[in-house]
């Protein structure tokens, strides 16, 4: 039997006319949270703060007079909930910013991000631009080494670009390297 050879299949990640260049449409986790803003990780810490503390705050309130050892569970609880919801806008936020109409056009989402390019990216294109080329000058691939196949790769760069514009809906986050450059 004759054996064919497949090439392998690669599909072009879409652009998008832009105010600002493109970064990456498929940005590694790692390099989302090492690219996040001060104001970032400031907004997760109080969002992740804010459930527990109001949780605190009504029981000072208005107590529950659940008896020993009711309230620790909820606290547990609502800590976790608050974790949770903090990372995720703290995510959120480092691919995103506030909301603003890009060329007088809303977003479904109405939030802007930054490594697609919707919004001011000038910090993080250097910061781009800066390790690029620490990894051309140690001779090292620009976006990571992958164990993965070509194909397992390409599936999963198609499956995750552009993903932190639906974080809201699904969180789905990027934890494959690609040789196939997603701009």
């Amino acid at each position: 039997m004759e054996e064919t050879r497949r090439q392998p299949s690669y599909v072009p990640a879409r652009t998008l006319d832009t105010e600002f260049p493109l970064i990456d449409s498929d940005p590694h986790f790692k390099r989302v949270c090492r690219y996040a803003r001060p104001s970032d990780y400031g907004v997760g810490a109080a969002t992740a703060a804010a459930g527990p503390g109001g949780m605190w705050l009504w029981e000072r309130v208005s107590p529950s007079y659940v008896g020993k050892g009711g309230f620790a569970p909820i606290m547990r609880l609502t800590a976790v909930i608050g974790l949770t919801g903090g990372f995720l806008h703290f995510y959120s936020r480092s691919i995103s910013r506030s909301s603003r109409n890009v060329n007088d056009r809303p977003l479904l989402t109405q939030r802007l991000v930054r490594f697609y390019g919707f919004t001011e990216n000038q910090r993080e294109r250097e910061m781009d631009m800066r390790e690029m080329v620490d990894k051309v000058k140690k001779n090292e691939p620009l976006y990571g080494k992958s164990s993965l196949s070509p194909h397992m790769q390409g599936v999963a760069s198609r499956n995750s670009r552009y993903a932190g514009v639906w974080l809201h809906v699904i969180p789905w986050f990027n934890f494959v390297n690609h040789e196939q450059v997603c701009l």
